[in-house]
């Protein structure tokens, strides 16, 4: 008798969320550490761009534990129904774009 996979797909589901959240607050932690703590180890250094830059981080980790909690609701209820929700490529398009540029923006204001 084939086993039924959906007590799988749940607790799959809530290791992806965990995974989202987690990414998220890792995005935070950077934050902090890109606005608040390189800023105080360099006196001499202009610190509008670090706090900008951590700014940036922090709204992105907020996006990405959203974004999650939104994805395990969609995938809890379409498992529930025998379905599967596809992710938004829009959104993962925009969060693959944005983690980019922070990237990037991060590169140019430590070089400088």
């Amino acid at each position: 008798m084939p086993e039924d996979a959906t007590r799988r797909t749940y607790l799959a589901s809530e290791r992806t969320q965990l995974a989202w959240w987690r990414t998220g607050l890792a995005a935070m932690a950077v934050a902090l550490a890109v606005g608040r703590v390189v800023p105080a180890l360099d006196d001499t250094a202009v610190d509008w761009p670090y706090r900008l830059l951590g700014v940036a981080f922090a709204l992105y980790g907020i996006v990405l534990i959203w974004y999650g909690s939104l994805r395990a609701t969609a995938v809890g209820r379409a498992v529930s129904e025998g379905e599967f929700a596809f992710p938004s490529a829009t959104i993962s398009a925009a969060l693959g774009v944005a983690g980019a540029l922070l990237g990037v923006a991060t590169a140019i204001v430590v070089a400088i």
